[in-house]
């Protein structure tokens, strides 16, 4: 089992940046796929960026492409996302997610950071 916490959110003007970080605890981090979520007001989940076990394979959602990094640190069981470019619809929690396809399966949450992009 592996249980995430995130930190490194806030409020940031436009234009700015910020940097994410979730911190995995656990022995199934370097063999997890990890991925960003992130959920505005009224509106549904959205999957943000996502990394392979590796770190070989990245992929961003299409209004994030360009101006966010996600990486991770497998010997520090870390994940961050580099956050640029910043926009007021990038306001959101944004959540770490862990995948283990296993077995067993796991997928596993972290409690979420609030990210809020305003002038």
């Amino acid at each position: 089992q592996v249980q995430l916490v995130e930190s490194g959110g806030g409020l940031v003007q436009p234009g700015g940046s910020l940097r994410l970080s979730c911190a995995a605890s656990g022995l199934t981090f370097s063999v997890s796929t990890m991925r960003w979520y992130r959920q505005a007001p009224g509106k549904e989940r959205e999957l943000v960026a996502l990394i392979s076990s590796d770190g070989g394979i990245t992929n961003y959602a299409d209004s994030v492409k360009g101006r966010f990094i996600i990486s991770r640190d497998n010997n520090k069981n870390t994940l961050s996302l580099q956050m640029n470019s910043l926009k007021p619809e990038d306001t959101a929690v944004y959540y770490c997610n862990a995948l283990f396809i296993g077995p067993p399966f796991t997928n596993t949450w972290g409690q979420g950071t609030q990210v809020t992009v305003s002038s």
